[in-house]
């Protein structure tokens, strides 16, 4: 499923090849511009979530997920500006698996999330680090406008062992796979729907692998997860 803009209309639709059918026309990928999938009330975002990450950090693997939430004025869609605002120095990108929830989600059990799921897609949870610890907390360091790119397809897959890697002007710097995740899903979906209702369009991003690094103006980041495409934004100073 894709969210694109042809004139000045927004629509939904399948991709098929280098097209896009909508309302039985089909549109040119070169003649739209691809949006971020879904309009969403709430980003839920998860910390500390691979394994590898928490050795990288040499931390203990948390007992139960860490969440957080980022506003919906913080996403944009593929080939979007991510913006590096004044305030801070650091500015890290950060790849991610995220869910797209399909229908209100409360009290789910894990078994039965994959009910209430949608599809899955690319993510990217920029981080103002420097800020973040100066903060002690993350609200500020990851709500800036443009800090959730994400998209460009919501796809049907199974989240339990993909390939997911990140890319800063063509290196790879992160590489890793969803079976190294601390907490799948399902798990991320019980846990979640058992503190806030998820709503259709929700999204619950399931956090990083190690690699994490600092995004410059100009630099060009690609987050790709087998069988989901590739999202890609460039990073630019703010003024």
């Amino acid at each position: 499923m894709v969210r694109f803009q042809f004139e000045d209309t927004v629509y939904r639709g399948r991709v098929a090849g280098r097209s896009i059918e909508a309302g039985g026309r089909f549109y040119d990928l070169d003649e739209v511009e691809i949006l971020a999938p879904w309009e969403t009330t709430k980003v839920v975002c998860v910390g500390l979530n691979y394994v590898e990450h928490a050795k990288e950090l040499n931390m203990d693997l948390p007992k139960e997920p860490i969440i957080f939430l980022k506003p919906p004025t913080s996403v944009i869609g593929p080939g979007a500006d991510i913006v590096i605002p004044p305030s801070s120095s650091q500015v890290d990108y950060e790849g991610e698996l995220a869910a797209v929830i399909g229908k209100r989600c409360k009290n789910v059990a894990a078994e039965e999330a994959d009910d209430h799921i949608l599809g899955y897609m690319n993510f990217n949870d920029v981080t103002a680090r420097d800020l973040q610890r100066r903060d002690g907390q993350w609200t500020r360091a990851k709500s800036f406008d443009t800090f959730a790119p994400m998209g460009p397809y919501v796809v049907d897959a199974d989240p339990a062992s993909l390939k997911i890697q990140t890319r800063v002007n063509g290196t790879a710097r992160q590489s890793s796979v969803t079976s190294d995740l601390i907490f799948s899903v399902p798990e991320l979906v019980e846990f979640i729907s058992t503190i806030m209702t998820l709503l259709p369009g929700d999204v619950i991003a399931s956090g990083t692998p190690p690699g994490v690094g600092q995004l410059k103006a100009g630099d060009v980041v690609e987050v790709e997860i087998e069988g989901l495409g590739a999202l890609k934004n460039r990073a630019v100073a703010g003024g």
